[in-house]
């Protein structure tokens, strides 16, 4: 029998100490376990090792006369797992104790079984002292990189605590009704019928929410493409894109294809989806077929149109740019991981790049819709406003969302309005 525990710590050793994508690891580990209790202990313990791991990794320092990090990875990540368990999952203290002791074991590590147990009897023993020091500074009482916990004090200093504290938040499960095949409020029935406490959201016209993440592939409708999973913050594109019957619509870095897919099911369209990983492409397939609908799927590089480009104008375009995900940590905790301050500018580059490259292919009259699913002002308003300085032709839309703030220019949505991911939005129309 595979222990859960040891299980989870070497998978967390992988994302957090060699730089491994979360979903990746969940992927390779978490079939080698049969019962779905323990499935699901496993990817609460992963998702919230890797959520909390700037927090409890640096209080390891405090309590180790030499770190494990290097010589045994899947140890010291079961040590941050030890804390996780007493700390945010909030374990019995003695089931927690023993059964991360016994995970030891099963890493094959007896001779480690008994610092395991002593280091996590000392934190238990000096757990104020110690909270109080990790808590004294922002980057390890929100479980933030240092760079980023500066970087939203600096872009939203009135907000910054609120912000980092939603990051570490459990998302709500949101889904969108496919208006192609029914209407949400004859969705909700069948799931309501289920056993799901789901709700529609007050102000997404498709968005139902529900309170926790299931396997949506059992759940009533899945199999016929009654519905598709997408958080409400990106649902808000088919709204501002307003698009209508017969007209021609480009999705520049499309995958995984949730806001194309909306789009369609919205009207009859002439979609192209654009996507430059060939894998990441394949989902976009999966998810237009499930739904029932139908696109032009292009493999290619949405910063070089020459390459795939017919000539003919589009009269929408969505750019779901490239960035640093900083809006999305509640979903993708190994973000605070792997990110750097260094890769900012250069996703911004990227960004105005594919900005200026697909700018010419919107037809006059059209309207482009800018999308990052970041919460930094480098990679939104300064990008748009660069480049509305450039083009005289461009003008930026105004409107409003019933949450989140504007934008000197565009819109922005920080982790937790309206219970959604962080996300910026601009509208700019062609003259």
């Amino acid at each position: 029998m595979t222990d859960t525990r040891a299980l989870a710590a070497q998978a967390l050793a992988e994302v957090a100490l060699r730089g491994a994508s979360l979903r990746d690891a969940a992927e390779r580990h978490a079939p080698r376990l049969a019962d779905p209790r323990d499935r699901a202990l496993f990817t609460a313990l992963l998702n919230d090792g890797a959520r909390w791991w700037l927090r409890f990794d640096p209080a390891l320092d405090r309590l180790l006369d030499k770190p494990l990090r290097q010589k045994e990875p899947a140890v010291h990540a079961l040590l941050v797992l030890g804390l996780v368990q007493l700390e945010i999952l909030q374990l019995p203290d003695y089931a927690a104790v023993a059964a991360t002791v016994q995970a030891a074991r099963a890493l094959q590590r007896p001779r480690l079984a008994g610092l395991v147990n002593a280091l996590l009897r000392r934190w238990q023993r000096e757990r104020t002292e110690l909270l109080a020091a990790l808590d004294a500074k922002p980057q390890t009482r929100h479980a933030h990189p240092a760079w980023l916990a500066k970087a939203i004090a600096r872009d939203w200093p009135a907000q910054a605590d609120a912000v980092m504290a939603a990051d570490n938040l459990e998302p709500p499960l949101m889904l969108r009704a496919n208006r192609r095949r029914t209407t949400r409020d004859a969705f909700l029935a069948p799931l309501r019928a289920a056993g799901y406490a789901a709700e529609p959201h007050p102000w997404l016209a498709d968005g139902i929410v529900l309170p926790h993440s299931t396997d949506v592939t059992r759940m009533p409708g899945f199999a016929e493409g009654l519905f598709a999973v997408q958080d409400g913050a990106a649902q808000i594109a088919a709204d501002l894109a307003e698009v209508r019957d017969g007209i021609r619509v480009l999705d520049a870095c499309a995958a995984p294809g949730g806001k194309a897919c909306h789009l369609l099911e919205r009207a009859d369209l002439a979609l192209t989806a654009v996507e430059f990983d060939a894998r990441r492409a394949t989902r976009i397939r999966q998810n237009v077929e499930r739904l029932g609908l139908s696109a032009e799927l292009i493999v290619g590089d949405a910063g070089q149109p020459d390459a795939w480009w017919d000539g003919r104008p589009f009269d929408r375009i969505l750019i779901d740019a490239p960035c640093s995900a900083t809006g999305v940590l509640r979903r993708r905790p190994d973000v605070r991981l792997h990110r750097r301050e260094s890769d900012v500018p250069a996703l911004a580059a990227q960004q105005r790049r594919i900005l200026d490259a697909l700018w010419p292919l919107l037809a006059s009259g059209g309207r482009l819709v800018y999308v990052t699913c970041s919460l930094l002002k480098s990679e939104n308003e300064a990008v748009v406003q660069a480049f509305l300085a450039d083009r005289p032709d461009a003008r930026a839309a105004a409107f409003t969302l019933p949450a989140g703030q504007a934008a000197s220019v565009g819109w922005q949505l920080l982790p937790g309005d309206g219970d959604l991911d962080g996300m910026y939005y601009a509208v700019l129309e062609r003259a």
